[in-house]
Order: C-alpha cells, then sequence, then structure tokens
C-alpha cells in the first residue's frame, strides 16, 4: 500500500476507483487491507473541494466566537446532541472518567433530503452566522459522494454486491461534526485530552484535513502513532458499525486526540460520521461469519446501537424517553 513521506498511514488515491478494471480492483484491495490491518487510511482526490473546506473552517470560527450565551442558545437537549450545539465538556469518551476538552455543532440531513414524513430533526440555522449552513450543507452533499464511492469499496472487497452498504446509508443518520478544541484551561484536569481514546459508531468516518495536529491511532504494540493534518488528504477510519456487521474482518480501532504542544494553540476540525438507516439491520454478514465460523456479536438495529452509544458518551441520559428504563 502506498505511502507518504509526510503521512503515516497508507495512502489511497480515490481516482483509481473511477479508472480501468485493474486500478479499480486494486483500489479496492488496498482499501480493505488497510481497513482490515489497521482500521485507517489517508484519501487524495476525494472530490471534496479545499475552498469549501476552508470556507467552513472560517465560519465554524466565526460560530465559536460567539459569546458562551448565544453558543447555549442553540444547545438543545431534547435533540440529544444530534442537532446544532454541544458545549464544551458536554460529552466524555465511553467508559472514560472525565470529559473531553471541546464544544462542537452538529449538521444532519436536510429536510429536503429526507423522505416523508421526516424520520430526522431540522437542522438549526444560526442567525449569528447566515453562511455557516448553506455551507456546511454543501460540505454534507460533497462527504457523503466520496462515503458512498468508499462503501461501495468495502462491499466489493468483501465479495458482496458493490451497493450493499451504500444502500444502507441512503437516507442515513449521518452527521457531519464541526469540533473546536480551544487552548486546554490551566483547570483542567490532568486526565483530560481533547478527546480521550475511543472507537467510532458509525460505518466509516471521512475527517477533513484538521487545522493542527494531535490525532493519534493506538497500534497493536501498544504504542500511539501520530497521524499528520496534510493539506488535501481525508483521513477515514472505519466504526464499530462497520466492525459489527463485517464480524471484526473490518477492523474499528482506538484513537484519541492529545493535547497537542501543551495545548497552547486552538484547533478545528471536521469529522463526517456516516451512519445507516435507524432500521438497518447490523447483524454480522453471512459471509463474514463463515471466516470464523460463528458470530462475534449480536443481532441489532442501528438506531437500537446508536442509542446505546448516545447513552454511553453522555449524550442521552438513561432514562430519556427514546429509551427503556
Amino acid at each position: 500500500i502506498p505511502m507518504s513521506r509526510s503521512q503515516t498511514i497508507p495512502v489511497l488515491d480515490l481516482h483509481a476507483f473511477h479508472a480501468d478494471e485493474g486500478d479499480r480492483h486494486q483500489f479496492v484491495a488496498e482499501l480493505g487491507h488497510a481497513l482490515e490491518d489497521i482500521g485507517f487510511f489517508a484519501l487524495v482526490n476525494h472530490g471534496v473541494e479545499a475552498e469549501l473546506i476552508q470556507s467552513a473552517y472560517q465560519v465554524a470560527q466565526q460560530f465559536f466566537e460567539l459569546p458562551e450565551a448565544t453558543k447555549r442558545q442553540y444547545e438543545k437537549p431534547e435533540l440529544h446532541g444530534q442537532r446544532g450545539f454541544t458545549a464544551f465538556g458536554r460529552e466524555h469518551a465511553k467508559d472514560y472518567p472525565v470529559p473531553d476538552l471541546k464544544e462542537f455543532w452538529h449538521v444532519g440531513r436536510s429536510a429536503d433530503d429526507q423522505p416523508h414524513p421526516h424520520p430526522y430533526s431540522p437542522n438549526l440555522v444560526i442567525a449569528e452566522v447566515p453562511a455557516f449552513h448553506p455551507i456546511m450543507a454543501s460540505l454534507y452533499a460533497q462527504l457523503e459522494v466520496c462515503a458512498i464511492d468508499l462503501l461501495k469499496a468495502c462491499a466489493l472487497y468483501l465479495e458482496q454486491p458493490e451497493n450493499l452498504l451504500a444502500e444502507m446509508i441512503q437516507n442515513g443518520d449521518t452527521i457531519l461534526r464541526i469540533i473546536h478544541y480551544p487552548p486546554v484551561p490551566n483547570d483542567a484536569p490532568p486526565a483530560s485530552l481533547r478527546s480521550a481514546p475511543h472507537e467510532d459508531i458509525n460505518l466509516i468516518t471521512l475527517l477533513c484535513e484538521a487545522t493542527t495536529g494531535g490525532l493519534e491511532l493506538w497500534q497493536r504494540d501498544g504504542t500511539w502513532l501520530p497521524i499528520s493534518a496534510v493539506p488535501g488528504q481525508i483521513i477515514v477510519d472505519s466504526g464499530d458499525m462497520l466492525q459489527h456487521l463485517t464480524n471484526g474482518v473490518l477492523k474499528s480501532t482506538t484513537h484519541r486526540v492529545v493535547n497537542f504542544e501543551q495545548g497552547r494553540d486552538r484547533r478545528f476540525s471536521m469529522p463526517f460520521f456516516v451512519h445507516p438507516r435507524k432500521e438497518v439491520d447490523l447483524s454480522p454478514l453471512p459471509a463474514c461469519v463463515a471466516q470464523s465460523g460463528q458470530p462475534a456479536y449480536p443481532a441489532i438495529t442501528a438506531g437500537d446501537y446508536l442509542m446505546q452509544r448516545l447513552q454511553a458518551i453522555g449524550l442521552v441520559n438513561a432514562c430519556s424517553k427514546d429509551l427503556s428504563c
């Protein structure tokens, strides 16, 4: 698998997936091997416009620089953090004792792109930054086109119908998260990290190039591998839902964001969490089960899986109306 001198994980070129049969086959193999081995790769020629990513970071900075009281007007507890603003220190990694040193905003599928009746809550519009939502909606659309290609390649690697995984995310619960990591406060708990060690919940994640470094992935030898923030690259990783669906063939790898350079600089990043529709069955695929002889994970729907994890990371109360108490 090709490596870049400025990148520490495999680097794949999405142009190859749309080239001749030989290049396409090689791309599928490289993607599958990367997700089966370390669960991460970097992607170039991904079709997401560089200018759009930079515009998104500009409007993100405008929002996060608003007064705290203004930002909190866009925090709606009944939305369980799935739309709008989530304040600093609200979320924590699963099983981690202290909160992450971040605040963020969630953009979901636009109402116009949803079937009727709308299964997902509407996006919140920031009156103080009118360009925010149109720019983020455009970024969401371009990232989803890229994600569909990657899921087609995953399915082909697993020797499944090409559209098997891509169909699961049609009208799915995919989320674009815009994260602001402020300078680390002096009174932060010693164990706090910008993002504590965790695995992503979803099928795959597309991470637009962050504004600074700090992302690291856990390796089998027990060390942390820094991943570079290289202009023009999107970092892709497989999440717990894909690991579940493939019976562990494709790996969901633990990763974190450390307090880079003592956290003196602010950091922005924009992960695109690709989710299936709530009713999609995540039971391990028979072909993947056949490799080991028995299912390693139970039957569950994507909606139930997501709700369990939102509870585990502190965005949903245990006795929410959406959960059994």
